[in-house]
């Protein structure tokens, strides 16, 4: 029998021994962490992942709500309960706005830590012993380990269990596609088709054919009975990729073919049933198209259930290696010999640059890079196109003229007499000409610090407030020096 495995993550002793002691009984096994970087090294390594952590709030490196959004972004995430002081009225509510299994007063009683552990098992139990298509999630072509990734491939495997309509939104060339077949490849209806349908693809005046299909004579040139997309789907997966593009009087049509998996083909006078599961994807922002009137509303609420986002490649740099070793091995496969192989260098300028165009630029990137090679097999930057590296250099000249942008501080040159940028007078701009970027990095230092002024420090505030994601914000913490 496998034995349950708890974390507790506090930096008061007492309070950890107390629950060790208490949770003996359980037949689990209990670790302890006393530093908030401590718990998330401990989970991140751990051979096997943990069932549940007990999480404080308050630690000498950090706060452990902070932690929360990391911890549920591990591919074999722990329930969370919070453990809190008295009255902490404020953290307990932004806790629970991020679905932790449950909190509790550290002035507790034992009974009620041990009702919450008890609890906590038996919904993992349930969880992890819901059947699942395979032993191991199949995720052919989806390359990465970033939590960001494991967070999408943990709601690929929630999707792939159930029969809830799927939406997959993210900048394009993210991978939307490759998710949906992920999800149709580990569900109970991997053996039937997945029918791609490119919305933005498809001329306005046939969509609907296209999609219900047409009995002869519906239109001119309509000489036969025509079967469409959502037939074909009949006991498969039907993905309508950039579903925003969808024109409104299709959307109607479709919206009441998803409700009752039925549809009358063009020119019919009868209807036609179809068993088909729905995953859609864009790159739109659908939610301000159905404020401006632009995708129905009824519809968007429909094929919502649940909503997988795709981060952009520039959000999920260490997987940068791991995607182009992993395209280059495909090239030499196909060749059959060890064709091509990266430089160090050429790795680098790799990571150093953003990919507007993520993984499908990235990939694209490295077929021209090793369509440039004459002689030899080795990947060099000079094989880069020339806007990649031009690119690159204009960052390396930019960081150059400000330093090292880790070693920011407030005690840094950079932010040296330095009152408020954002309310600097005129006589005070000429009095030190600076660099334009040097004054912007300054305006940014001082607003940075300002937000936390305003806030006391509430990072979910400072989000809302200044309308940056939490990783951003935590970025620009890194580049100025500034600890929260």
């Amino acid at each position: 029998m496998i034995m349950s495995k708890i974390l507790i993550i506090d930096d008061d002793k007492a309070i950890c021994q107390m629950l060790v002691r208490l949770f003996k009984n359980f037949g689990t096994t209990v670790s302890c962490a006393f530093t908030l970087s401590d718990g998330l090294k401990i989970l991140r390594t751990a051979p096997i992942g943990f069932d549940v952590v007990f999480l404080d709030i308050y630690l000498p490196d950090g706060n452990g709500i902070e932690a929360i959004e990391t911890i549920k972004a591990m591919f074999s995430a722990p329930e969370i309960i919070i453990m809190t002081g008295a009255g902490d009225k404020e953290s307990v509510r932004i806790a629970m706005e991020y679905n932790v299994w449950d909190y509790i007063e550290k002035s507790g009683s034992p009974r009620k830590f041990k009702f919450a552990l008890k609890r906590a098992l038996e919904y993992r139990q349930q969880k992890l012993s819901r059947p699942v298509s395979g032993t191991i999630l199949k995720r052919k072509s989806i390359t990465g380990r970033s939590d960001s990734i494991l967070k999408c491939l943990k709601q690929v495997s929630l999707a792939a269990n159930d029969t809830m309509p799927v939406m997959i939104t993210g900048d394009t060339g993210t991978g939307k596609e490759l998710f949906a077949r992920a999800i149709h490849e580990n569900s109970c209806r991997q053996d039937k088709e997945f029918v791609v349908v490119d919305c933005a693809a498809l001329p306005e005046h046939i969509v609907e054919s296209v999609m219900f299909g047409h009995s002869k004579g519906a239109f001119t040139g309509a000489n036969e009975d025509h079967i469409g997309l959502l037939t074909m789907a009949d006991g498969g997966t039907l993905f309508l990729d950039e579903i925003g593009e969808l024109p409104l009087n299709v959307q109607k049509k479709f919206l009441r073919a998803l409700h009752e998996k039925k549809f009358r083909p063009v020119g019919s006078t009868g209807e036609i049933s179809s068993d088909f599961r729905f995953i859609g994807a864009t790159h739109r922002d659908l939610p301000a198209m159905v404020k401006n009137k632009k995708f129905r509303e009824d519809l968007y609420y429909r094929i919502s259930s649940l909503e997988i986002k795709l981060p952009p490649l520039k959000d999920r740099q260490q997987d940068i290696e791991l995607i182009a070793k992993a395209h280059i091995d495909k090239k030499n496969n196909m060749l059959k010999k060890e064709a091509f192989k990266m430089s160090e260098e050429f790795l680098e300028e790799l990571e150093n640059y953003k990919w507007p165009g993520n993984v499908r630029e990235l990939k694209h990137t490295i077929d021209m890079a090793c369509s440039q090679i004459l002689e030899g097999e080795t990947l060099f930057p000079k094989h880069l196109p020339r806007a990649i590296r031009s690119f690159n250099i204009s960052q390396k000249i930019c960081n150059k003229t400000i330093g090292k942008s880790d070693s920011l501080s407030s005690e840094h040159p950079l932010f040296s007499n330095f009152g408020s940028a954002a309310s600097a007078s005129h006589a005070d701009l000429n009095s030190k000409i600076v660099p334009l970027k040097e004054h912007i990095d300054q305006i940014k230092y001082n607003y940075i610090l300002n937000l936390l002024n305003h806030t006391g420090g509430n990072i979910k505030q400072c989000c809302l407030l200044s309308g940056l994601s939490r990783g951003h914000l935590y970025n620009l913490f890194k580049k100025y020096g500034i600890k929260p």
